[in-house]
């Protein structure tokens, strides 16, 4: 039966490695201090080997030569002969003595030794070969004599003519070189002790400080919380920004990057390198400050809260609210048509009375015209719409929104130059840009005497303009440039959440399409947008074929106060009874 296999975690308690992490790199810096240590001792001593035995060679080969220079050498070892008593045994003995070698051989060109500490080595042949020497050279070498390991120098003895006779050999004893180079380990050791403790004073240093900011958690907690940390950024549905003091992005999660429209490849870059100028930049950089900060990224509105980091950075939370912001638009619609319906139903059951008053009165004929005059009056305006503006969405917008101007007391009418056909590449975002530009100038106008609001849908080409006008008090010259960022808003904010996007996402789509969204002042009095919005026709329209209907000279009235709606009755039976 197999034991089952041990984790490497298991192993390290078994053998008692810390757990903590301030003891682990504790004892980590200490065996990296104390091998570096003995690291830099080992690479010491051996250079300081090989340089003492260089000095020993070097300083033996000085003796000799100096030796081998004096004419009295040569002329003794050519005039005696080899004894303890002769003047060439004296004469290196005397060197010897005062250079403190352990040995001054001189010998002839048979290698015979005429000097030597032992005299009963006089008379021999020398246990090394000169042969070297005896050629002319000079030699430097380590070895083993009779004497036993010393380091030599040979030197070749010559004439004053040059010819060689014989070679001086000495040799410093090598037990002297090893007394040095162990004399300098102490001293050695000391300077590496030093270091050794300077090196756990800087671990123990380090070690407290990441004690500190790990905040004593073990290496494999830290490693779970890390996998945690990425399991959770990327399964959650909020997009999360992390960003370093220097404005740089240090994290995208999965979510941020499609809220966004970027890619991983953002990270380390700087936010406005990779975002752009705009709102978004500035709310998650924290130029603009507060909770729950709302900004249009592409198509999405999004609502972004920032909180600082210790180390100055930030990390910044998204939310896509573009569907409920959509649904909260479409609420505010709603409670507008029901306002609307709620009106039209009064006017219905005031007609109603009215008629059934005629018929009580038998005035049959008057209840005739009147009928005829009511339905007229959106029989026309139905028409109207559908003569000037092709597509339906687009119609049925202008409809629920003359509905809704009536209700309000404002004048809406279509512009006499307002043309548009059936081939819009996208008709729903056409209707969000009509539809905001028309709540937009309802709010700038209702509730003020006279209040009007026109409408123009006009195409050039494949280009589609559109121009909203009204009498209401305006947009400021020097404001001009902010009423399409999204947050600039000079109403109350409504029960659902906060304004500031109906004219953002106005100026998105434009942008989006290629087009541009400006606004001044119309000839109403008050403020006029025009967006233009290029290639928003499937294709090129010709010219009008002729007779097509075009409008009156006159802009067609769809919202009149009181009316609940529809035309002036008098010039719709004017055009019935028109040939």
């Amino acid at each position: 039966m197999t034991a089952p296999p041990t984790s490497t975690a298991a192993r390290r308690r078994r053998l008692g490695w810390p757990r903590r992490v301030f003891s682990q790199v504790l004892l980590m810096q200490l065996a990296v201090a104390a091998g570096v240590a003995v690291l830099a001792t080992g690479l010491f001593l051996a250079p300081l080997s090989a340089q003492l035995d260089d000095q020993a060679m070097r300083r033996a080969l000085a003796i000799a030569s100096a030796t081998a220079a004096q004419p009295r050498v040569v002329e003794d070892l050519l005039a005696s002969r080899p004894s303890a008593a002769g003047p060439v045994q004296g004469e290196a003995e005397r060197i010897r003595r005062a250079t403190g070698a352990e040995y001054v051989v001189v010998m002839d060109t048979r290698g015979v030794r005429w000097s030597h500490p032992d005299p009963k080595e006089l008379g021999r042949v020398v246990s090394t070969d000169p042969g070297d020497v005896l050629a002319g050279h000079d030699v430097m070498e380590i070895d083993s004599g009779t004497l036993g390991r010393s380091a030599r120098g040979k030197v070749p003895l010559r004439t004053p003519d040059g010819t060689i006779v014989g070679a001086v050999s000495v040799g410093i004893e090598y037990d002297s070189v090893r007394a040095r180079l162990l004399s300098a380990i102490p001293g050695l050791l000391a300077y590496a002790g030093g270091a050794l403790a300077v090196g756990a004073l800087a671990a123990y240093l380090i070690a407290r400080r990441i004690h500190k900011q790990t905040r004593d958690l073990a290496f494999s907690d830290i490693s779970g919380l890390l996998a945690e940390r990425e399991a959770m950024l990327h399964s959650i549905r909020e997009g999360v920004v992390a960003l370093d003091p220097d404005g740089r992005i240090r994290l995208l999660n999965d979510e941020a990057q499609r809220l966004l429209g970027v890619g991983p490849e953002a990270g380390g870059r700087a936010l406005e390198e990779v975002l752009g100028a705009g709102r978004t930049t500035e709310v998650l950089s924290g130029r603009v400050e507060g909770t729950d900060l709302l900004t249009v990224r592409g198509q999405r509105v999004l609502v972004a809260n920032r909180m600082p980091t210790q180390d100055g950075g930030a990390v910044a939370t998204l939310r896509d609210r573009t569907e409920l912001e959509r649904l909260g638009r479409e609420l505010d619609s709603t409670r507008g048509l029901i306002d609307a319906l709620r009106a039209q139903d009064h006017e219905h059951a005031n007609r109603l009375h009215t008629l059934l008053g005629l018929l009580e009165l038998e005035l049959y004929e008057e209840a005739v015209e009147y009928v005829t005059e009511v339905v007229g009056v959106h029989r026309t305006t139905a028409e109207q719409l559908t003569e000037k503006v092709r597509d339906p969405l687009l119609a049925a917008v202008l409809v629920g929104k003359a509905t809704v101007a009536a209700e309000r007391a404002v004048a809406l009418s279509l512009s006499p130059a307002t043309w548009l056909p059936d081939r819009l590449v996208d008709p729903r975002g056409l209707v969000t840009v009509t539809g905001n530009l028309i709540d937009n100038a309802l709010d700038a106008t209702a509730g003020s005497p006279g209040a009007a609001v026109e409408v123009e849908l006009r195409a050039r080409g494949r280009t589609v303009v559109v121009r909203v006008r009204d009498n209401g008090p305006g947009v400021p010259a020097d404001r001009r440039q902010l009423v399409f960022t999204e947050g600039w808003t000079t109403k109350e904010p409504p029960a659902h959440g906060q304004r500031g996007l109906g004219l953002a996402l106005v100026g998105r789509f434009a942008e989006r399409m290629g087009g541009s969204a400006r606004v001044g002042t119309g000839p109403l009095g008050g403020a006029e947008f025009t967006v233009v919005l290029p290639d928003a026709l499937s294709e090129a329209l010709g010219k009008r074929r002729e007779g097509e209907a075009v409008g009156e000279p006159g802009s067609e009235v769809l919202g009149e106060p009181g009316r609940g709606g529809g035309s002036d009755p008098d010039r719709s039976r004017k055009r019935e009874e028109a040939p």
